[in-house]
């Protein structure tokens, strides 16, 4: 009956077809969706347009100072014919990592624009403290960015000399990894600043 049909009704409406969750996900997928755009269309090519060796020494103090040396050691020419570039060795693959990196690599900016190494003497004056910055990376993270192209499982010792082949054993039973041998490799190893020794002969201005 008409009557008896409109007390149900209103005793258990209908739930609505949109239901709230479904408004939530609706709006949830289209955010992803939106983010997800902006990251492959603008982010990422972005994050690529910075992470080449051509874009590391368009600062001149890179290019004056250590493309020359990097030019001159077996990453550029080696009778393999393989070239590792600047982020290659300095930024990881893994993305978030590689975020890191470059969030800690922005403060450059600003040092070009103070003029902080902008010619040899300043920046020979700073290399033995950036050297031990990159060095104290690579060992806390046990030289990861070199592991991308060097690996313990796919090296053979035995195709190597007889030096080689002792260090790279040693290394490996000792749990060493590659900076902890490597420094200096591309880069002209810096100059180890002269600690100045307090003299107790020093006297006190009046």
């Amino acid at each position: 009956m008409p009557i008896k049909k409109l007390v149900d009704t209103l005793k258990n409406p209908p739930k609505p077809h949109h239901s709230l969750g479904r408004l939530i996900g609706i709006i949830s997928g289209g955010l992803i969706a939106v983010l997800i755009a902006i990251y492959a269309l603008v982010f990422y090519p972005l994050l690529e347009m910075t992470n080449n060796t051509e874009f590391c020494i368009s600062c001149h103090e890179m290019r004056d100072q250590v493309y020359n040396e990097y030019t001159e050691s077996r990453h550029y020419k080696n009778p393999a014919g393989v070239r590792a570039g600047c982020p290659d060795c300095h930024v990881p693959k893994a993305l978030g990592p590689k975020l890191i990196a470059k969030i800690k690599a922005s403060k450059d900016v600003w040092h070009t624009i103070l003029g902080t190494i902008d010619t040899p003497e300043k920046f020979e004056a700073h290399r033995w403290t950036m050297a031990n910055r990159v060095w104290k990376i690579m060992e806390e993270t046990d030289s990861v960015t070199c592991r991308s192209c060097h690996a313990w499982d796919s090296m053979d010792l035995g195709e190597q000399d007889k030096q080689g082949r002792r260090k790279h054993k040693a290394a490996q039973e000792e749990g060493k990894t590659c900076i902890d041998c490597h420094k200096g490799l591309v880069h002209n190893y810096p100059k180890e600043p002269i600690k100045q020794e307090a003299s107790g002969s020093d006297q006190k201005a009046e």
